[in-house]
């Protein structure tokens, strides 16, 4: 039976193209949101920042946002400030960014990780 996801995407992310096909592959139902036009919500950050203990996972590092913003001023951020940030701004967040029905979030694409919790 499959398990429909809800995948937080950029169109041009080389990386949410290769999540997306993956996905497909393993014949998981999936619904794509744009995250740039549409960032995860406060409460989903929120869920998000519980779940994972290295604050710094949820951003892109790798993205100008992220470059301009600095990590110093990231790492000085308290948890009402991260989430502002990454609602402001859907580059900062790291993507794919992934909810499975049961509600755990998985951020970029580990297609190991990815198999262990969706097949």
């Amino acid at each position: 039976m499959a398990k429909k996801v809800l995948l937080y995407s950029y169109s041009a992310c080389t990386t949410c193209k290769k999540a997306l096909r993956w996905l497909s592959e393993n014949k998981i139902e999936f619904s794509v949101v744009d995250i740039i036009k549409t960032p995860p919500n406060k409460e989903i950050l929120i869920r998000a920042l519980d779940q994972f203990e290295n604050r710094k996972s949820l951003f892109n590092t790798s993205g100008l946002s992220y470059r301009n913003l600095g990590a110093k001023v990231v790492q000085g951020m308290n948890d009402a400030q991260i989430i502002e940030a990454l609602i402001a701004d859907g580059k900062l967040i790291k993507r794919p960014f992934l909810i499975t029905k049961e509600g755990t979030i998985l951020v970029g694409f580990k297609p190991e990780a990815w198999s262990d919790i969706l097949l």
